[in-house]
């Protein structure tokens, strides 16, 4: 809302003006909203949303975010175009930033999906393996998908691979980038910008009906649009439970380093304060791929619920806040083949096949079970 409710929108996206929250469509500072209702006399005065105008000026998107609702109504607007989507998800963490039933909501529109993040992974990944891993995953999430690439919008890793890849698939068609919060989507579009244009004003007007979803539209050589749309928002990321310096902590900026355990029975391993595993074998291993300088500790079982009692916002920090923390909540896993245990949008461990572990998450994070990805 604005002063005295009087409803503003957008002149770049036509999402409508609001001062409460920078990751949502409109955003403005409230000192911006203040001088442009006080320059009365300026016949010329425009208003533009946060991420309109750093396009416009810095030619640098931002990512917003959309509910869940907003984002069914996305693509099932998506639907009715004829056009290629480009679906980005995480790398690190995809069962955190894939998107199920994605292609039940856009029909049988082509999917290119491009894991980015690649660069967080070790060198001794294998890339063919990953990408038949990336195919494997679409599948079981119910994509179909023309084809599939690994890029890195940090370095520019394979971003101009991938252009030609969306001009193959597209057949002289628009492309709509689709991707949920964080999986680095904007990043990878300003990447694209910056490699394929200079054209200043990119914006244009166009808004979904009835909702306040904004869109960019950037300019192909043949006069379709590369389109790039807000995230979705997947509350059971570890993300959302935390605050912004957390963030910064847990989120990997560099390539993982696996710390490797031999662990004997009954013993415990925290990952910061943020999740908790129990051994539940005589013995076994397990290789954590989670951000370097994130403190594990090891424990024996019983005494770790006493431990972390004691040290919660103290050596096992993150958290910092530990008031607004949610409780943990766990779940036994099994693992018949060498595989992975994921923490939504933390990292996972891998044990081999034979072992059992009890996980510890905070309640309304998500933790599952898959085939080892290295």
């Amino acid at each position: 809302m604005t002063e005295n409710d009087e409803k503003l929108y957008c002149m770049g996206c036509g999402a409508q003006i609001q001062t409460e929250d920078k990751d949502k469509p409109g955003y403005v500072q409230a000192s911006t909203l203040k001088k442009y209702l006080e320059d009365d006399g300026d016949e010329e005065k425009e208003l533009f949303c946060k991420r309109c105008f750093r396009l416009r000026n810095y030619n640098e998107i931002t990512d917003v975010d959309v509910s869940d609702d907003d984002f069914v109504k996305l693509l099932d607007s998506i639907a009715d175009e004829d056009a290629l989507v480009v679906n980005v998800v995480d790398i690190f963490d995809y069962e955190g930033s894939v998107i199920p039933g994605l292609q039940r909501f856009v029909g049988d529109k082509k999917i290119l999906v491009v894991g980015n993040k690649v660069d967080l992974l070790p060198n001794s990944v294998n890339n063919n393996r990953l990408l038949n891993w990336l195919q494997q995953k679409s599948k079981e999430n119910g994509i179909k998908s023309v084809d599939q690439i690994m890029v890195s919008a940090v370095k520019g890793t394979n971003v101009d691979k991938l252009m030609d890849m969306i001009e193959k698939y597209r057949d002289g068609k628009d492309v709509y980038v689709v991707g949920t919060t964080n999986t680095g989507k904007s990043t990878l579009i300003n990447r694209i910008i910056s490699a394929r244009t200079d054209v200043k004003d990119l914006i244009t007007t166009s808004r979904f009906p009835g909702t306040t979803l904004d869109q960019i539209d950037i300019p192909l050589d043949d006069g379709h649009n590369l389109i790039d749309t807000p995230g979705i928002i997947h509350r059971y990321q570890l993300a959302h439970f935390l605050n912004a310096n957390d963030l910064k902590t847990v989120t990997p900026k560099k390539p993982l380093r696996p710390a490797t355990f031999q662990l004997r029975d009954n013993q415990t391993i925290f990952v910061a304060g943020l999740a908790r595993f129990d051994f539940l074998n005589e013995r076994t291993n397990a290789t954590f791929y989670v951000t370097q300088g994130l403190p594990l500790h090891r424990t024996k079982t019983e005494n770790a619920d006493e431990f972390y009692e004691k040290h919660l916002g103290d050596i096992l920090t993150p958290p910092t806040d530990v008031t607004e923390f949610p409780e943990f909540k766990s779940q036994i896993f099994s693992a018949h083949e060498k595989s992975d245990i994921v923490i939504y949008g933390l990292g996972w461990l891998t044990i081999p096949a034979g072992t059992k572990v009890k996980a510890y998450v905070p309640d309304g994070v998500r933790v599952s079970i898959r085939n080892a990805i290295i």
